[in-house]
């Protein structure tokens, strides 16, 4: 066991490393001005009415647009979708539309894209968003949800992505 008192951003995310993460897409923006990134801390907020919670780093490209845009797409990532995350994590650089790529996209009412294929995927506006440190908190009104179960699910844990299976 080790015991850290005041710890500062290695030891706190070192530790956070322990934790199993759900990993969700976050769609944002129209044509060459659409981006997304990944997040493990998404959450449900409410039931009544429908409310998602997500934490977005406010150095991210993607988190200016989300005000800017009023709207966007959450994805939960299912077991097949690793490639998925590693472009919406930036790796190889790929930024911007590239991510796109290679998956297969559907628009939702409020214009949002959606993964056809993930597990849950909801479409959201966005409710309100507050700043704590180096993060907002986005919370999304849920306008429309499409699921496709027996899809597994991707998640993220020390350090890597590792899927569960259905």
């Amino acid at each position: 066991m080790t015991a850290i008192t005041d710890p500062d951003a290695k030891s706190f995310t070192g530790a956070m490393r322990a934790l199993v993460g759900n990993c969700s897409v976050l769609t944002v923006g129209d044509g060459a001005d659409r981006t997304g990134l990944v997040v493990t801390s998404a959450i449900s907020l409410s039931a009544e009415p429908p409310l998602l919670l997500a934490c977005v780093n406010r150095g991210a490209s993607s988190w200016p647009m989300f005000e800017r845009y009023g709207r966007f797409g959450w994805s939960s990532l299912g077991a097949q979708h690793k490639a998925v995350a590693e472009r919406f994590s930036g790796f190889g650089g790929v930024k911007g539309p590239d991510r796109y790529e290679g998956a297969d996209w559907t628009t939702a009412v409020t214009g949002a894209q959606l993964l056809a294929d993930a597990p849950a995927a909801f479409d959201c506006e966005v409710e309100e968003m507050i700043d704590r440190a180096t993060h907002s908190i986005v919370i999304g009104r849920v306008r429309g949800v499409i699921t496709n179960p027996g899809q597994g699910a991707l998640i993220y844990w020390d350090g890597g992505f590792r899927t569960l299976a259905s």
